[in-house]
């Protein structure tokens, strides 16, 4: 099987590679999944890997395959898996189990552990390969209907994690009624939270670099949200010289901070 794969701290080594083809029987217990791959996003992650920023191999590898964002058509499975069956298209999740108690109750992107798994990030193989092979419990069906942006599903739970999370801290309060959100960053973040804010009711802000008028500033205003280039507003000028989101957020710290209030009990 041929895959893409890097070689975990060495800088630029993306490179081709041949390994065996999965199979079901990997999986203990009969609860196999072959999955033929059809498209793997590519995203910021993966340049940072390959530049070798972070990431290690699987144990008895020196690469590892990347890609976290899958999108794929079932071709076998384990006689003890009824979620899905050959045919079916299907979206794996990435992040494995460790040992924290968070991982024990099956929330493993909340882990607490130092060491983490990772399907195409860290010490897990992940799926640009021409198959890969998983336990069905990391296995999500997709409907027929939605096998053109499949892919997406991925970045979209980053997002609604986040959106999730910050509705339950404020739960607490009892009267948090949010109305408007803003969103730094137009890019594909960006843009599946600002439709995913947008789809609560909440008027949406998305703050970008870039100025308008391009096809993401064009997305935004689609939807009924409102994109605001960063260049434009004088009191979010800043001389830092970061890359893409980091100035971007640089710049949206410096302006909040004029206007919250820091309070430090005795």
């Amino acid at each position: 099987m041929k895959a893409i794969a890097v070689k975990p701290g060495i800088p630029n080594t993306i490179h081709l590679a041949e390994l065996p083809a999965p199979t079901v029987d990997e999986i203990p217990n009969g609860r196999g999944v072959l999955v033929r791959v059809l498209r793997v996003g590519v995203d910021g992650t993966d340049k940072e890997i390959n530049a070798a920023e972070y990431g290690q191999a699987p144990p008895g590898y020196n690469f590892l395959i990347i890609g976290h964002e899958s999108f794929g058509q079932v071709e076998a499975v384990g006689p003890n898996v009824n979620e899905v069956k050959p045919g079916d298209y299907v979206v794996a999740t990435v992040r494995r189990p460790g040992s924290s108690i968070y991982d024990l109750i099956g929330t493993n992107d909340m882990t607490t552990d130092d060491t983490y798994f990772e399907r195409g990030i860290n010490l897990r193989h992940g799926y640009m390969g021409e198959y890969y092979v998983d336990d069905a419990e990391f296995i999500v069906k997709i409907p027929q209907g939605l096998k053109q942006v499949g892919v997406l599903l991925e970045p979209t739970t980053v997002v609604e994690k986040g959106i999730a999370q910050a509705y339950e801290i404020q739960r607490r309060l009892r009267v948090w009624r949010p109305k408007r959100a803003a969103v730094m960053g137009a890019g594909t973040i960006g843009l599946l939270a600002t439709l995913a804010l947008r789809l609560r009711g909440l008027q949406v802000t998305t703050f970008g670099l870039t100025e308008k008028p391009y096809l993401n500033s064009d997305l935004i205003e689609a939807i009924g949200a409102t994109y605001q280039s960063t260049k434009e507003m004088g009191r979010l000028t800043s001389s830092l010289r970061q890359p893409g989101s980091l100035r971007l957020f640089s710049r949206a710290c410096r302006h909040l901070a004029r206007m919250v209030y820091w309070f430090f009990p005795a």
